[in-house]
């Protein structure tokens, strides 16, 4: 017991110090577990020969990861999705695993190894490309919802690759009989009661055994799910929703082991069953913190286990053959991308962020070994190849910036707009916020320039028969040409935090008496626009969320008139506040490490309190 708890302690401990680390220096949360992994084992030498065992109950995670997955498609959407899928992220999976297959034939491998491993390392980092696309704000660009595609094909793909993969198999676990049974050799470390369903039936059995199973879990999960649901919820107790969750996908578990097939292969099939359900969500709030602490440790077992001798005795090799991968990825990714008319910053995209091998990898060397696949002392070299290409990516994402800036994107490559018009408001960005904004003013009888750099944004204004004209706003021509000379206001509602900074300045700097406003993303946002010189600045969420606060305070006791002066001067409070807080943030320290701007934001806080205080009391004493 005291030797359990100690080691729960260690992979706890190495989790709760690396993950947020490796988080806020942008490397992921998958790159953290394994450094942590990495620090207790081979490092550190806190972990030794119980990872192993370890890392087989961790695997359960993986099977939950399908299982959400599977939740989150929808057959319909599966559907509509199929060229996409069978076309970009197919081609994508068939053409890397053969070309990398070719590679480990030339090092010596033999075919069904060779195969194995083409088909390992064709799979990409679902969890580090995704964060590092939405961190960048990346995933609605052409290139970003390609490699959602690609990404998406490839979880699905992991599947039937771990139904493909024992049969590549050197030496079977089993073997037909004459009479055209299945039996179990007596060497077979899988020979197990879980087996025993399939264990002695004719071949043609095991296929209807099996066609049976699958039957099961769709018709469970059509006609079942709500049923049970139903009785549970009349229970009134939420833990039992968390153990129905976790009955749905161990029971799967368990009766597909018993006919043979992958756990992971029947949690995903019921996942898109259940896709369609009302329980989804439930479903998927239940499981999330299992799935992702179960991952998290099967990564960190995976890290613990890096064989270092090894690295540091072939380094050379193995940097090589993890460069090599990425070159043969990213050219494979280049040709697919051009194929499907992928240009400039998408193309370079596409091909950059899915270059490396990724955490499925781990899952599919670890399973091929244990089917006799790949040979251990094979496995551990590819896990190390696997790895090194995972931190790579970080800097494939940066010299896709540092590329990104030296090439002019598909849309910037129209011509900018002839602007004949002119008006005493110009709005930058005709988004969600610059929409309303322009309705209102025009609707009010005057007259606007809207500016964006996005075409397809400003022919679809066209289409609805308002007028906008194409450009950069940040660029001080553009801005001249739509008569910021002239203008009385400038309202700044781009989606680029330092686009809309940089537009704030340039503006600044050609008109000293310009009026400015601005749409913020957030508080730091707001006091960086402050600094560059915005006048009346927008938080995104603070109307609505203040709006929003208003109603709970008329629901509470407060009357609407009291309700809404309550919110008036939280507004006047927190505009003032803002406006002398900016003075005091810096952008070269942490908020936390800025101790006048904490001390004065708590002055700030207790002065808002009295005024509301006081502002009720008078109301009393009225």
């Amino acid at each position: 017991m005291e030797s359990f708890l100690y080691q729960a302690s260690i992979y706890l401990a190495a989790a709760v110090i690396a993950v947020p680390i490796a988080a806020r220096l942008g490397l992921g949360s998958v790159l953290g577990y394994l450094a942590a992994g990495i620090i207790i084992g081979p490092v550190l030498g806190l972990v030794g020969a119980e990872t192993k065992d370890l890392q087989h109950f961790a695997e359960f995670g993986v099977v939950m990861m399908l299982f959400l997955i599977g939740l989150e498609l929808e057959p319909k959407a599966l559907w509509d999705m199929r060229h996409r899928l069978l076309g970009l992220g197919g081609m994508q999976i068939l053409l890397s695993a053969a070309a990398l297959m070719g590679v480990a034939m030339a090092y010596g491998q033999p075919l069904g190894t060779s195969l194995a491993i083409g088909l390992t390392l064709s799979l990409s980092s679902t969890a580090i490309v995704l964060q590092t696309l939405a961190e960048k704000r990346l995933m609605q660009t052409t290139g970003g919802r390609s490699v959602f595609s690609v990404l998406l094909t490839q979880d699905i793909a992991v599947i039937p690759i771990l139904a493909f993969l024992p049969l590549l198999a050197v030496t079977l676990p089993a073997k037909i009989s004459q009479d055209g049974s299945i039996q179990l050799t007596k060497d077979s470390e899988h020979h197990d009661a879980a087996l025993s369903l399939v264990d002695g039936l004719p071949a043609w059995g095991v296929t209807a055994v099996t066609i049976a199973a699958v039957g099961l879990v769709i018709f469970a999960g059509i006609y079942l799910a709500r049923p049970v649901f139903r009785y549970i919820h009349a229970a009134h107790l939420r833990e039992m929703y968390t153990a129905l969750a976790l009955l749905i996908v161990v029971g799967i578990s368990f009766l597909m082991t018993l006919v043979g097939l992958s756990p992971a292969l029947g949690a995903f099939l019921a996942g898109v069953v259940l896709a369609s359900s009302e329980f989804r969500h439930e479903l998927e709030t239940d499981l999330m913190p299992f799935k992702g602490l179960l991952l998290g440790l099967f990564f960190i077992t995976v890290g613990a286990g890096i064989n270092f001798d090894l690295l540091y005795s072939n380094m050379p090799a193995i940097i090589s053959m993890a460069l090599l991968v990425i070159l043969i990825k990213g050219g494979v990714l280049w040709t697919l991308g051009r194929a499907f008319k992928l240009k400039g910053r998408d193309q370079w995209l596409f091909a950059l962020s899915l270059a490396q091998a990724g955490e499925f990898g781990f899952v599919l060397a670890a399973f091929s070994v244990n089917q006799g696949v790949i040979p251990e002392d094979v496995a551990e070299t590819l896990l190390l190849v696997i790895a090194l290409s995972m931190l790579i990516t970080p800097l494939l994402f940066i010299l896709y910036e540092v590329i990104s800036r030296r090439m002019v994107s598909p849309d910037t490559q129209h011509v900018a707009d002839k602007i004949d018009a002119d008006g005493p408001v110009i709005i930058a960005g005709i988004g969600r916020f610059g929409q309303i904004v322009n309705r209102l003013v025009k609707a009010s009888g005057f007259e606007t320039i809207v500016l964006d750099h996005d075409m397809k944004t400003i022919q679809l204004m066209r289409r609805f028969g308002s007028k906008g004209f194409f450009g950069d706003p940040t660029r001080s021509d553009v801005l001249r040409a739509a008569g910021i000379m002239e203008a009385r206001v400038l309202v700044v509602a781009l989606d680029d935090k330092e686009a809309a900074i940089k537009l704030v300045k340039t503006a600044r700097k050609h008109r000293p008496d310009l009026h400015i406003v601005a749409r913020a993303y957030d508080r730091t946002h707001t006091f960086r626009l402050y600094q560059a010189g915005a006048n009346d600045i927008v938080r995104e969420m603070f109307d609505s969320s203040l709006r929003a606060g208003r109603y709970v305070l008329e629901n509470i006791g407060l009357s609407e008139f009291e309700a809404s002066a309550a919110e008036k001067v939280f507004y006047a409070h927190d505009r003032e506040s803002v406006k002398e807080l900016a003075l005091l943030w810096r952008p070269d320290i942490p908020v936390m490490e800025n101790e006048p701007y904490i001390a004065r934001a708590k002055e700030l806080e207790k002065e808002l309190e009295t005024a509301l205080l006081l502002r009720s009391e008078d109301k009393q004493g009225q």
